[in-house]
């Protein structure tokens, strides 16, 4: 198993379950409501544990009840995370989530807590991992963290869900790129393969589009494609996209694989999709 350290985001989630999604000044009741540790990077790291590697999550925390409930939840999993930073007077941002019967999502996100910073990376030693993952956000910081990750001589994954100013020139620096759909359509790109076509030469990348299922390019250009494993009832798509991209490391970590890698990741996240929460079937 791979020693894998993920960079990025802790949330605290509140996910509300309604029968439907409620119009502007309605009111419904909610069949079910959980309170649990969210975040991408936070998510993939929870499940690559589960997967059985040897997994580390840095970040930043705060001091209130959510960061709590983070440590708890990585302590439980066997996520490391001593490295995190603690940030006085703060606590973890909060996504109050609702959940349609036909599992959509709504998402409505509130922070105040600071980016992790390069400085606080600088105290990790790079080369104590088999992977780097980073959760594209601050670029100006990831920026100094990839190359560091780079000499060390460590492949880097890098997740872009979002469209982020600058953050296309980190592109040519992982080795891996893990796209979602909500990038490609800010940049009216609606053909994943396409695009994925359309990236410089050697670069691999997967696109993941919900039900649609996912895509992956190769270093040569070459773009698969492979349907979305859709379970029996759909119960649950929050962090599904965070579970594939845990799919993917995991896959390339066991196999050397792209294309097997690309249906474990597949099948992980569709089945994630007809549970609630993040805990793998056992």
């Amino acid at each position: 198993m791979a020693r894998i350290l993920c960079v990025g985001i802790a949330t605290l989630d509140i996910v509300s379950h309604v029968e439907r999604y409620p119009a502007e000044d309605d009111e419904v009741r909610a069949s079910a409501q959980s309170w649990r540790t969210g975040g991408n990077a936070a998510n993939t790291a929870v499940v690559l544990a589960q997967l059985g590697h040897q997994v580390s999550w840095t970040g930043n925390l705060g001091e209130g009840p959510a960061s709590r409930l983070a440590e708890r939840t990585f302590d439980r999993h066997g996520v490391a995370h001593a490295s995190a930073c603690r940030i006085p007077g703060h606590d973890l941002p909060v996504s109050c989530i609702t959940l349609a019967g036909s599992g959509s999502r709504t998402i409505v996100h509130y922070r105040d807590l600071p980016e992790y910073s390069a400085a606080a990376f600088v105290t990790l030693d790079p080369g104590a991992f088999d992977r780097v993952h980073f959760e594209g956000r601050a670029v100006d910081q990831l920026q100094v963290m990839i190359r560091r990750v780079r000499e060390a001589g460590v492949p880097v994954s890098l997740e872009v869900e979002k469209p982020r100013e600058g953050i296309e020139a980190l592109f040519g620096q992982a080795d891996l790129l893990l796209f979602s759909h909500h990038y490609l359509r800010h940049h009216g790109h609606a053909d994943p393969a396409e695009f994925l076509r359309s990236l410089p030469s050697g670069v691999v990348a997967t696109c993941t589009w919900g039900q649609h299922g996912a895509w992956a390019r190769d270093g040569e250009g070459e773009v698969r494609y492979l349907p979305a494993h859709l379970p029996p009832e759909v119960v649950d798509t929050l962090g599904a996209g965070d579970v594939f991209n845990a799919g993917m490391l995991h896959g390339l970590a066991m196999f050397d694989d792209l294309d097997l890698a690309l249906a474990c990741a597949v099948r992980l996240a569709g089945e994630q999709c007809g549970r609630p929460g993040l805990e793998l079937a056992t």
